[in-house]
């Protein structure tokens, strides 16, 4: 195929959406609507990429810029037509010139690619599909299968507005010809604006072919205009996701419609995921993993057979086989659990490698710690990693014992087989297999009274 220019158009404000925020810039899967279409069309190798941007121009082009990546000003905003013909000068005189919405985010590249071919540089290509409502959408009016001309909804009279084929508002044309059909359009409609569907009407004329492809569904091509929309579409999303995840891995969803990845996850076989749970990032669950219920995981590895427990946090971690976390555990950047490790409630876990069998079971925290086989964490206890300028390392060997309440004042090892008693604030290395105790005396005042409060006025 001849070179191909993709231009994504995203000027518009959305007022739909009642929000300050560039409606391209909403978010469905965690990623903005625009960098969906950005994604997909990367895959087409393109001469050139270009983004129409107008309205949030400014925020639109800081959040999304790109090596490669070419942002064309509409100001002010006069309708598609008037968008395409800001872009014309940096279009190429040859090839191909593919049109796509910034707002329609799901669009498959193997769509968009065969929309193009569609083209072939020879020919106007239009991406349509049929629909039950079609409301809002500009309608195909064929003679015959012969594509005639768009009607804009609000432009159609009642029997045009009863067609069921509808525009989608991606096309693709020849370059040359587009370049010149876009200048001489004219905004003689309702909304005196430059509607680019209007360069069907002037290919008819002119003697071009018109063809239609379609996608594979309607989710590739619906668009967003409302939060109501926006919802629809990521639960369409969503519900794709699960599907095939259950179908492709065997994964065992309590409830698919209570999902939600916003990145990636690969899952082995046998994995149970329980309700109301989030993956963002690079996820990996291997063999056998359960995933309790409201679960929030980003950029994590899970070996096989670990159990998370409900409501545990997680970033950036490596949960080890046969590894036991949560409930309401927090897992930060760094947090490495080998083989059976245990980590239990409201126990909180950063850059710290956990050896096999170790267990951290209740109200703990573990900062910079390399922490050795089968050690055995107490409740309350933390390790004083940061002097208020730097961080320090905690090392605990195997077999270590620390009591309930203890402060690891970091730098500081603690030796293999150690017990440091409850309540100490140990501030120097501990010896191997020796109790260590750093407490005050404890003592008891006879005659001691707790003082009363003073009832006012007395």
């Amino acid at each position: 195929m001849a070179s191909l220019d993709i231009v994504i158009m995203a000027a518009g404000k959305g007022t739909r959406m009642k929000s300050a925020r560039p409606k391209v810039l909403h978010r469905l899967a965690g990623v903005s609507l625009l960098q969906h279409v950005l994604d997909a069309v990367a895959e087409l190798a393109a001469a050139k990429t270009l983004v129409v941007t107008g309205h949030g121009a400014e925020t639109v082009e800081a959040e999304l810029g790109a090596p490669g990546l070419t942002f064309v000003r509409q100001e002010p905003q006069l309708g598609t037509g008037h968008a395409v013909q800001q872009v014309v000068p940096h279009l190429d005189q040859d090839g191909t010139t593919l049109i796509l919405n910034g707002d329609v985010p799901l669009i498959r590249p193997a769509t968009a690619a065969a929309l193009a071919a569609a083209c072939g540089g020879t020919k106007l290509a239009l991406l349509t599909i049929e629909l039950a409502d079609a409301s809002g959408y500009g309608r195909i009016v064929r003679e015959g299968s012969a594509v005639k001309t768009i009607v804009e909804h609000k432009d159609a009279n009642t029997a045009q507005r009863a067609i069921r084929e509808v525009y989608t508002g991606m096309l693709a044309a020849p370059t040359a010809w587009l370049k010149r059909a876009v200048m001489a359009l004219v905004n003689d409609n309702a909304q005196r604006e430059y509607y680019l569907t209007d360069i069907v009407a002037m290919a008819v004329a002119e003697g071009l072919p018109v063809v239609a492809t379609q996608p594979a569904s309607d989710t590739e091509v619906l668009g967003v205009n409302s939060p109501v929309q926006l919802a629809e579409l990521e639960r369409r999303y969503q519900r794709a996701c699960a599907a095939a995840l259950m179908e492709d891995n065997g994964v065992r969803f309590a409830d698919p419609a209570r999902f939600d990845v916003r990145g990636t996850l690969k899952c082995g076989g046998d994995v149970d995921i329980d309700v109301g749970c989030v993956f963002e990032g690079a996820v990996t669950l291997a063999d056998n993993v359960k995933i309790g219920a409201h679960c929030v995981i980003r950029n994590t590895r899970i070996d096989a057979g670990a159990v998370i427990q409900p409501f545990t946090h997680m970033d950036g971690a490596h949960i080890g086989p046969g590894a036991i976390v949560g409930p309401f555990a927090r897992l930060r950047p760094g947090a490495d659990l080998g083989q059976d490790v245990h980590i239990g409630n409201f126990v909180e876990v950063k850059n710290s490698t956990l050896a096999k069998g170790a267990k951290a079971n209740h109200l703990a925290y573990l900062g910079d710690a390399t922490v050795g086989e089968r050690v055995n964490y107490g409740a309350g206890s933390i390790s004083a990693n940061y002097d208020g300028a730097n961080k320090h390392r905690t090392v605990i060997g195997a077999d270590v014992h620390v009591g309930s309440n203890c402060v690891l004042v970091a730098p500081v090892t603690i030796g293999e087989g150690a017990t440091i008693g409850a309540g100490s604030t140990i501030a120097k290395d501990a010896p191997a297999g020796q109790l260590t105790l750093a407490r005050p005396k404890q003592v008891s005042m006879a005659g001691w009274t707790r003082p009363k409060k003073t009832r006012p006025g007395a």
